[in-house]
């Protein structure tokens, strides 16, 4: 299957879960227009308490439709949207990209991942044992953050359901991802 976007969605004010929306425009520098993450610096409220002139890395949030598909098989009531992505994906990686990699969304947009989304609290105040079933262990033993990916936006432009995705990968040495 060639990488696509399943689904997009947003919420002015900051909610866990964001409305579907038909199509969202992203801004270059900025994040999603409409969105309560939108802006230069930092707007995840435990991120601003710490310090609100930190570069705002997470303003597009995304996360690969596989996730959902587990998750809904181990009993959990998931679906676009609901844990907080911005954009949604099937056929792709997401997890297995390296910090830099370029998304290429649609006809215009593009997206460069800065790093893991970690999970938080909110995820077990939406359903009980959320958060541990997006939470793995490698072979090494180290934690596995399974929650999808951040990312700046590059240059704007409109995304849709639909729309396809192409990668371009950093120069090497690849930069593994870290949570932002």
């Amino acid at each position: 299957m060639n990488p696509i976007v399943t689904a997009v969605a947003l919420s002015q004010a900051h909610t866990f879960s964001k409305a579907v929306a038909p199509a969202i425009m992203l801004l270059a520098g900025l994040g999603v227009e409409g969105d309560a993450h939108l802006g230069v610096t930092v707007k995840h409220r435990s991120r601003v308490r710490a310090d609100p002139t930190q570069p705002n890395l997470r303003q597009v949030h995304l996360i690969h439709g596989e996730l959902h598909d587990e998750l809904q098989e181990a009993g959990f009531n998931v679906a676009e949207g609901t844990m907080g992505e911005n954009i949604t994906t099937r056929g792709i990686d997401l997890l297995g990209l390296p910090r830099g990699a370029r998304l290429h969304i649609g006809g215009e947009a593009v997206v460069e991942i800065t790093g893991l989304r970690n999970p938080c609290a909110q995820l077990d105040n939406y359903q009980k044992g959320l958060t541990a079933a997006v939470l793995g262990r490698h072979a090494d033993g180290s934690l596995m953050r399974r929650a999808g990916v951040m990312a700046i936006v590059v240059t704007g432009g409109a995304v849709c359901a639909g729309d396809a995705i192409r990668v371009a990968l950093p120069e090497l040495p690849h930069l593994p991802l870290e949570r932002v």
